[in-house]
């Protein structure tokens, strides 16, 4: 049974695509055992703590330094034995060591169709914002290994969403994720849970 810790930010719907799909049976092999935010106030805590999944917030704001925040990440992470680590949303680099830690055993899902949109600067509405600006008909989203770069780790699984005449970057963003993120992530987990994909 693969361990998984989810990293988030804020509401959390990558993780409820993930928790759905372990309770259909679209993943198999794998348990989401923590649920870890910066947030005090995510409500991704709150979707973890009603399906009984440990929740649990450590902030950069409760540490003198980056340095001790980040040793408390990677404190809480060994804690749970975890196999896995995906980044749903997580708002917060991640410490060189936990990438060395874990390598090949963290994994993203990114709002575009990598290499485009992607890197410093490249997150949340941005990356629509800049796709509706650059004139794009076609964008999506990308699971990726997470590496000591921005979005620069192999790619996993990647998903092409349509680009709609009119489209505002929060519908845009709304359909990528029905589209694409909340299809790919899980779909990337139940890969990786059964050996479809190479990890560790």
């Amino acid at each position: 049974m693969l361990r998984i810790g989810v990293l988030v930010s804020g509401g959390g719907t990558n993780l409820q695509a993930v928790l759905d799909a372990i309770e259909e049976g679209a993943i198999t092999n794998a348990e989401v055992n923590v649920v870890i935010s910066n947030n005090k106030n995510a409500y991704a805590l709150k979707r973890a703590g009603e399906r009984g999944i440990d929740a649990v917030c450590i902030s950069p704001k409760d540490f003198d330094s980056r340095e001790e925040f980040y040793h408390a990440l990677l404190e809480k992470t060994d804690e749970y034995r975890l196999d896995l680590i995906v980044l749903a949303g997580f708002l917060v680099a991640i410490p060189e060591a936990m990438i060395k830690k874990y390598r090949n055993r963290i994994i993203n899902v990114h709002p575009s169709l990598i290499p485009a949109f992607c890197g410093v600067g490249y997150y949340g509405l941005k990356v629509h914002e800049a796709a509706l600006e650059r004139g794009v008909k076609i964008t999506g989203a990308t699971v990726h290994y997470v590496d000591e770069g921005t979005d620069t780790g192999p790619i996993i699984l990647q998903k092409a969403v349509e680009v709609h005449k009119g489209d505002t970057p929060k519908e845009l963003q709304q359909r990528v994720m029905e589209e694409a993120e909340w299809v790919i992530l899980p779909k990337a987990i139940h890969m990786i849970a059964n050996g479809q994909e190479e990890i560790g």
